[in-house]
């Protein structure tokens, strides 16, 4: 494994967006504070990879009161019902 780039807190404020593209294809990078590692950057998680439209079928519901609006909201904004 090869090992975290490091930057110093001024380098990191001024390459953050280096600092972001390199996290999101993998690496880690280490920010250092007077030459001491303060800070580890990773990514969070891999993107989602959605094939087509409709991948999330079957998986989300829709209540069917959903246009209904509570008793007293409308009026609360404003709003007519």
């Amino acid at each position: 494994m090869e090992a975290a780039r490091q930057y110093n807190v001024h380098e990191a404020k001024t390459h953050l967006s280096k600092i972001l593209e390199a996290v999101a294809t993998g690496e880690e990078v280490i920010i250092s504070k007077a030459g001491e590692p303060v800070a580890k950057v990773s990514s969070l998680s891999g993107k989602i990879h959605r094939t087509d439209y409709g991948s999330l079928k079957g998986q989300i519901e829709i209540a069917d009161d959903f246009d209904e609006l509570p008793d007293g909201f409308a009026e609360a904004f404003g709003v007519s019902a």
